[in-house]
């Protein structure tokens, strides 16, 4: 769609067959948030939603760093998305940072961070706000809010408590401390750590990989999982009822079986 070739501030998109890549490109600035970053990618993510032909959205960095979360010069110069006094500051996290997990929380189709490098501060809750994570062993992860006086205002420390649990959450936001992508794979922050240059390679193929599956079964099953994570089990068991009964007519589901049964790969032609 042509929507995709429009110029975005700070943010670079491409579709590429059925997944969309989203590079946030303040490189200068270890792609650190912009307000115009923000708003170009909520618009971005709200728009690929809702794209039939969209069946996965990936998120990275440009440049050598995956995302450094607040911009620190401004910070200092009270600029941008941090101007304004006490009052004014809460109204625009709000209607700034604060929409891009109300965002995400919100999307069906599946979300990717390929974390090429440095993720600190709201860039490491921004890779922890994705359904899953594949790092290079040059990415580091790092909860710095404190170090700068600050709180985790982008609504970080929801989403990091239920990734990787309470005490190894309140650990990275108290201590403050880098740590390297295989300790974040084995405390369940990231999903795959692989090498540098197979990184772009490995995240396409996991893309590709959820392209080829029944997509209204997959994006069901996204919302039923993080259904899951913030309601009681029987509010659960009722949802999953009725999404059953929705994927159980599907065309989707028939042409899968259909596939099963005579031994050939499906293709679905929807979203």
């Amino acid at each position: 769609m042509s929507f995709y070739l429009r110029p975005f501030e700070d943010l670079l998109v491409e579709k590429k067959k059925h997944t969309l890549w989203i590079t946030l490109n303040r490189p200068e600035a270890s792609n650190a948030y912009s307000t115009g970053m923000v708003k170009a990618l909520v618009e971005v993510l709200r728009f690929a939603d809702i794209d039939n032909e969209i069946r996965a959205i990936v998120i990275t960095g440009a440049g050598k760093n995956f995302c450094a979360g607040g911009d620190v010069k401004a910070m200092k110069g009270k600029s941008g998305m941090f101007a304004g006094e006490s009052n004014e500051l809460r109204e625009a996290y709000q209607a700034g940072i604060q929409q891009i997990p109300a965002t995400i929380v919100n999307l069906k189709t599946p979300l990717i961070a390929m974390v090429n490098g440095a993720a600190v501060g709201a860039g490491c809750d921004l890779a922890a706000m994705c359904d899953m994570r594949i790092a290079s062993e040059e990415a580091t992860f790092a909860e710095t809010f404190a170090k700068v006086g600050l709180v985790p205002g982008d609504g970080g420390a929801f989403f990091l408590t239920r990734l990787i649990g309470f005490g190894k959450a309140m650990e990275m936001f108290l201590t403050c401390k880098m740590i390297s992508a295989i300790e974040a794979k084995n405390i369940g922050l990231v999903n795959q750590v692989v090498l540098p240059q197979d990184l772009k390679n490995k995240t396409e193929e996991l893309a590709d990989h959820l392209a080829k599956l029944p997509p209204i079964a997959l994006q069901m099953t996204k919302k039923a999982v993080i259904h899951a994570y913030q309601h009681d089990l029987n509010s659960h068991l009722e949802l999953m009822a009725a999404y059953q009964g929705i994927t159980q007519r599907s065309s989707d589901h028939f042409k899968a079986l259909d596939g099963m049964i005579e031994k050939k790969t499906p293709t679905f032609d929807h979203n």
